[in-house]
């Protein structure tokens, strides 16, 4: 228990100090590189990412690193940091506020730690799959037993298009209270603390993902790949509080 609030308590200094600099550059002027993948990057993101791996190497020298922008570090350490410093870029490059930092910790393959920084909100949400806590308040999942009264929201509905059945979300829309494209890591952070009810994204990266099973596992909800298997072992996500995940799951596929 001590090495986890060590754990924790680093967590909170790599989420202030890449926040300092994400904070320099928000609708700032700055210029956007296109990735091989065709998504952008900016300094940002590269300085802020950067600035936590030199605090892991010099903290914890025998524990391995994956970041989106600067790949893997020591690969084969039992503890392993994942890092995706901005994770939203274009939400940030457009000026928004549903972009954040994710970081998260795992042993041997498995998720201790998630953490979800939205900088300049000053909103900082960590979960171990036990509690999830935001700015050192305890918060939850809220209780939603119907679709008909659930919050539904994704990152971007053209990628359900492009990689899911577009048919069925559009069924699962249909069926729900209120459906936004409120994205990315916010779109969780809102779920983890009772301001919508399911999160869903049809295709998603190591960085993307990991951070967020701590946290909503923390807050009580579950947290499964688009076809109800092990999030760690997909490249999508379902979140949503335990009433309503298996009809969600089941909808969908």
């Amino acid at each position: 228990m001590n090495e986890l609030n060590e754990f924790k308590n680093f967590c909170r200094l790599l989420a202030e100090e890449s926040g300092k600099i994400i904070r320099q550059y928000w609708r700032k002027e700055f210029s956007v590189e296109n990735k091989p993948d065709l998504s952008p990057v900016t300094i940002a993101d590269k300085t802020a990412e950067e600035k936590m791996r030199e605090m892991i190497i010099k903290k914890y020298p025998s524990h391995g690193i994956l970041g989106e922008e600067f790949g893997e570090y020591n690969s084969e350490s039992e503890y392993k940091w994942i890092l995706d410093p901005i994770d939203g870029t274009k939400s940030f490059i457009c000026g928004t506020v549903t972009f954040g930092t994710l970081i998260a910790l795992i042993k041997n393959g498995e998720p201790l730690i998630g953490v979800i920084n939205q900088p300049v909100l000053n909103e900082y949400l960590i979960g171990d799959n036990y509690k999830c806590e935001l700015n050192g308040k305890s918060v939850q999942v809220r209780n939603c037993n119907s679709l008909s009264d659930a919050v539904l929201l994704t990152t971007d509905h053209i990628n359900v298009e492009k990689y899911q059945d577009i048919n069925k979300f559009d069924k699962l829309c249909r069926n729900v209270k209120l459906y936004r494209q409120w994205g990315d890591c916010y779109g969780y952070y809102l779920l983890a603390t009772g301001y919508a009810d399911i999160m869903i994204d049809p295709v998603m990266s190591p960085w993307d993902l990991t951070a967020l099973i701590p946290v909503v596992r923390g807050a009580g909800g579950v947290i499964t790949d688009y076809h109800g298997g092990d999030p760690l072992k997909g490249n999508s996500i379902i979140a949503a509080g335990k009433s309503v995940h298996g009809t969600v799951v089941n909808l969908l596929n």
